[in-house]
């Protein structure tokens, strides 16, 4: 198989005629010949044990081509695209073959490659970078949050139910005085309040005390599913239990039984240092996005839609094995949501076309810098993977080759010099009174 010739004939897209050879034709004919006589029948031969000759002459000459080409395809496409120093990025199209027969097979198709890029600036770039301010409103909420995280529920014997209240209930819904699916639960735990069922169906059970059996009418919003949309319904309510979270109380035993730390102070002074640290990386992480995009939207460059085609096959499968993993299957959430796939791939074009600057942008910045990544750094981020997923290095070597990570490593340090090299300024100032009420918010945790 050989590249007979290669020609640029529009913009990002090549024809390639490919040769190959009788004898590399014929070797495929007969692979394709073992491969479909087991359910081929000649009278006088039992079916399988027909021999290639009587085949042709029975079906004709050319009865095997097809199947011979499909063998010799992947493979040609492969030799040709890579003798002519291309980097395509789809399948090949308009295949056309003009020579077929004992002689060899003659192939012409269109590739398309990668476009050309130039780039704008990606060095000294202009960033803003939000200051990192923990207020204390912000400590108390995270001190809440333990709180709740460590509550018990008491059960309250003395009074009726309020809102808030956990409640344990039995009901049965009926329509018509006819009991309908789904509406039937036992010692089911309902916070009142938290509208997990429909409007007026927790409020009438506020009110009633522990032991209680009662009935409370709703009606089903229109949108809700059939046959129960806007019908009246009657459910019948026995109330087993009225339950409330009590808080522990935020003292020094508290923190030592939660944390390792010995007081509350200590306890708040952690919380504040990780929310900042949460903060200062949402902000580095801002900011090296805006630099990331101001590098992809400054390149110039004729980008081929099949790279932004395959771009949103790429994230539309990453969104669906994300469902999968969630026990949802792709077609059943287009089913679900009533969304079309064309609207749904519509939906991830932008982002995929800045996927695809950014990708080209990157890899230029990467060749016109020379960066390359040596053996003994490879080998180091290997050791940082075998260690995070507690592996044998050895294993991580063969699960990631060194050909997948290192243009991975390499776009790393392509990033990371468009961060090191940027200048980062403060978001541009407020008006003065939002300046004030911001300052008041905004004020740390010490000062308020």
């Amino acid at each position: 198989m050989s590249l007979k010739s290669s020609k640029n004939v529009e913009t990002n897209v090549w024809e390639l005629e490919i040769s190959i050879s009788g004898e590399k034709f014929e070797e495929a004919i007969q692979k394709a010949y073992l491969k479909a006589r087991k359910n081929i029948a000649v009278h006088g031969f039992r079916k399988g044990k027909a021999p290639r000759t009587f085949i042709e002459k029975m079906y004709g000459e050319g009865v095997f081509y097809e199947d011979a080409l499909e063998i010799l395809y992947p493979e040609a496409v492969e030799e040709a695209v890579k003798e002519a120093n291309l980097d395509i990025v789809a399948a090949p199209y308009d295949l056309d073959v003009p020579e077929m027969g004992k002689d060899g097979v003659v192939l012409k198709l269109k590739v398309t490659v990668k476009p050309e890029v130039e780039l704008g600036e990606y060095k000294g770039l202009k960033a803003e970078k939000k200051s990192v301010r923990v207020t204390a409103d912000e400590v108390k909420a995270e001190l809440n949050r333990m709180l709740e995280q460590n509550a018990r529920l008491v059960t309250v014997e003395d009074r009726a139910a309020q809102k808030d209240d956990i409640t344990v209930i039995d009901f049965e819904g009926f329509v018509d005085g006819v009991a309908f699916d789904g509406g039937k639960g036992e010692s089911y735990e309902l916070t009142l309040g938290s509208g997990q069922f429909i409007p007026g169906f927790e409020d009438q059970i506020i009110g009633h005390k522990t032991g209680e059996e009662f009935d409370i009418n709703v009606t089903f919003p229109q949108e809700y599913q059939e046959p129960l949309a806007g019908k009246d319904a009657v459910f019948k309510i026995k109330l087993h239990e009225i339950k409330v979270k009590e808080l522990p109380e935020l003292d020094d035993e508290f923190v030592k039984d939660i944390s390792d730390k010995d007081t509350v102070d200590d306890l708040k002074k952690d919380i504040k240092s990780h929310i900042s640290e949460s903060k200062k990386a949402a902000a580095e992480e801002e900011a090296t996005n805006a630099l990331l995009e101001m590098v992809a939207n400054g390149i110039k460059a004729e980008i081929p839609a099949a790279m932004i085609e395959k771009k949103i096959d790429d994230n539309l499968n990453e969104f669906a094995y994300r469902l999968q993993a969630q026990g949802l299957k792709f077609e059943d959430y287009l089913k679900y949501t009533g969304m079309e796939l064309e609207t749904l791939r519509d939906n991830y074009r932008d982002q995929a076309e800045h996927q695809v600057k950014l990708d080209l942008a990157i890899e230029k910045i990467i060749e016109v810098e020379n960066i390359e990544v040596s053996d003994d750094e490879l080998e180091e981020e290997l050791k940082k993977i075998a260690e995070a997923y507690g592996m044998e290095l050895e294993e991580v070597k063969k699960a990631i080759p060194a050909e997948t990570m290192k243009p991975e490593l390499a776009a790393r340090k392509a990033v990371k010099l468009i961060v090191d090299s940027a200048e980062y300024v403060a978001p541009a100032k407020k008006t003065a009174a939002k300046k004030a009420a911001a300052k008041k918010d905004e004020a740390p945790a010490e000062e308020k």
